[in-house]
């Protein structure tokens, strides 16, 4: 496969190199593509460098596929100029998720819907993804109906400038602020921008995507999404009650039999989820799972994974494996 990476020296788009790598991708010629001040840099990929491209240079190039990382805008305009040369892009972006003609796409849950026609398809907010791949397999057995989520979102997810703030504030050094206040030791629940109905960017971000992936627009979804000083990963409570009756010991074992969700819940050797351990890793790690005494056919669980793996690159590289093997994505070199 001749493959672009959009965005490739920010923070996504260097894990996105890292996995291509660690799950030997059948890259046969990578293409690096970053803003205008990077062309002509390198990057070293499998030990050889690799020079950094413009976006017009790498559309000119017809790659196989294209994974972006870019943000919305780049994706908006430059997502279509490589469809049109039979490139299929995947992208990381809001730019597409919620489009009615794209595919917002977790391979546990729906990558069979894919077509050899898809030229864009969306990948879900980070924190949508671990979250999905937990209640895909709930939901299809009690059915989901209210959804209460509250997420503790690692900086990461902010990007690198996020990075260094905690940085500079755990050091005593002042520098330039990603936020409004100071992360170290301190709670911000200010995900993304504020709407006008009071909520974030992010916390639709979760109501909208998780209805669409799991194809059921009469789940009832609210958020409260909270930044928190740390780097490993994203963790989210959820509270979630079904129309059907369940036993906590079932859901034990549905989830354990789930692709790509590992249980981790025993309170006698205090065994939960924490980013500290899903930190460099692509699992989605569920525990604390528990019935909510409050009210009937309700449950409880906390669920964690790394969101630069998962919740954006790892989910990418997934999505483009699985077009490699159905056979749906053109590969010109081949041809």
């Amino acid at each position: 496969m001749r493959v672009a990476v959009v965005g490739a020296t920010g923070m996504v788009g260097n894990v996105m190199l890292k996995i291509l790598e660690e799950r030997n991708f059948p890259v046969a010629e990578l293409i690096l593509v970053a803003s205008e001040k990077s062309v002509g840099k390198q990057i070293s990929y499998k030990g050889h460098n690799h020079t950094i491209v413009s976006l017009q240079t790498a559309v000119d190039m017809q790659p196989d596929i294209a994974l972006f990382s870019a943000g919305g805008n780049t994706s908006l305009e430059w997502a279509p100029k490589f469809a049109e040369v039979g490139t299929t892009v995947i992208d990381n972006s809001s730019a597409w998720r919620m489009d009615a003609n794209k595919k917002l796409i977790v391979p546990e849950i729906n990558a069979n819907i894919l077509t050899e026609n898809d030229k864009i398809i969306a990948n879900p907010n980070c924190s949508t993804i671990q979250m999905v791949v937990a209640l895909a397999p709930l939901h299809k057995k009690y059915q989901i109906k209210r959804l209460v989520i509250s997420t503790y979102q690692s900086i990461t997810g902010t990007g690198v400038k996020a990075v260094q703030q905690l940085e500079n504030e755990y050091k005593g050094d002042k520098g330039e602020m990603a936020y409004h206040y100071p992360i170290h030791r301190n709670a911000i629940p200010h995900c993304d921008v504020f709407e006008e109905n009071g909520y974030t960017k992010e916390e639709m971000k979760l109501v909208n995507e998780t209805q669409k992936i799991l194809d059921d627009r009469t789940i009832a979804v609210t958020a409260t999404a909270v930044r928190i000083p740390v780097v490993g990963g994203h963790s989210e409570c959820l509270n979630i009650e079904f129309e059907n009756e369940f036993e906590v010991g079932n859901i034990r074992k549905l989830l354990n039999v789930s692709p790509g969700v590992i249980v981790q819940d025993n309170a006698d050797t205090n065994t939960y989820p924490m980013p500290i351990y899903a930190h460099g890793k692509d699992d989605v790690f569920v525990g604390r799972i528990r019935r909510d005494l409050s009210q009937p056919n309700t449950l409880n669980m906390w669920v964690v994974s790394d969101n630069l793996r998962k919740g954006a690159a790892t989910n990418t590289i997934q999505i483009a494996e699985y077009l490699v093997e159905h056979n749906l994505v053109s590969n010109k070199i081949s041809s």
